[in-house]
């Protein structure tokens, strides 16, 4: 009797550990992660980057800046949202929020992209949103990384507007600003799928959907690299350049295409990095911190 209550049990807990594991197959491929990662990015405080922007809109090139404030916290992957009060089922990511802000003529452009990438997980985005507002008004997306990609598209164009669609898991455009940050030497490279980022969807009025693209990794002769993204279709190629070295900051983007409605023509949107500061600027909302707009020339 005690034999067979023996069997039973070691049976069961096969079963309960067969589970387990099949309940967690996207996470077992787990990104290493370095001491001097831990102690750069887990220290409470984010990473704030200004860039001198110049964008491309309506076929003429415009002034602005650009902001990345990338930051680690915990994160639902049931709710998919920031939790409040962190549990074992919780994970790491590694936030980046990307700001550009600009004038056409006598109205302003206002746009970010959010996304979430897991830090020790090596999988893709838990999600990315995307909002963009000026004197026509909104446009909201956002993609929740489930069984599939789950996408909401809310647009004030009739065209665009309430849509819900479902793409395969592929690779994300927007995904890949944070996966330089974290493992540069994961970059996919070669002929590829992936989703341009949503800030270019949205201002062509492209379509939710997956493009080839040749992705390239190349080191410069300044101690940067330059990873490029050149999607042969779209005519469209973007260019990222980072420091080779730990914390492997972004220094520099470039994103050349068709631009315009009647007469279109290649321009080129660029980002120049301004300052990179270090600071828990969730704490810095007082009066006397608006020093920091100035140090980091906004």
């Amino acid at each position: 009797m005690k034999f067979k209550i023996t069997i039973i049990c070691t049976i069961a807990a096969l079963c309960i550990a067969a589970c387990g594991k099949s309940q967690k197959v996207d996470l077992v491929d787990k990104r290493e992660i370095t001491q001097d990662f831990k102690k750069y990015w887990f220290n409470g405080e984010a990473e704030l980057s200004s860039f001198q922007l110049t964008q491309a809109r309506y076929g003429e090139l415009r002034e602005g800046k650009a902001v990345m404030i990338f930051v680690t916290e915990p994160f639902s992957t049931s709710k998919l949202v920031k939790v409040d009060q962190p549990t074992e089922k919780d994970v790491s990511v590694l936030k980046l929020n990307f700001t550009k802000n600009f004038i056409t003529g006598i109205y302003p452009y206002s746009m970010m992209t959010s996304s979430f990438l897991p830090i020790y997980e090596n999988q893709h985005a838990l999600k990315i949103t995307t909002s963009i507002q000026e004197w026509c008004g909104q446009v909201f997306v956002q993609l929740e990384n489930r069984d599939v990609f789950e996408v909401q598209l809310h647009s004030y164009f009739e065209s665009e507007g309430e849509q819900n669609l479902t793409l395969p898991k592929e690779h994300l455009e927007d995904e890949i600003w944070s996966l330089i940050r974290m493992s540069p030497e994961k970059l996919p490279i070669g002929e590829l799928k992936m989703l341009p980022s949503f800030f270019y969807l949205r201002l062509t009025h492209q379509k939710m959907e997956f493009q080839n693209v040749i992705a390239s990794l190349e080191k410069q002769q300044n101690d940067t690299s330059c990873y490029t993204l050149d999607y042969k279709r779209l005519n469209r190629k973007l260019k990222i350049y980072f420091e080779n070295k730990f914390p492997y900051r972004i220094v520099k983007f470039e994103e050349s295409y068709p631009d315009g409605f009647e007469k279109k023509q290649i321009l080129t949107t660029t980002g120049i990095l301004i300052n990179s500061i270090r600071s828990p600027y969730w704490q810095k909302n007082g009066v006397i911190d608006a020093h920091l707009r100035k140090e980091m020339g906004l």
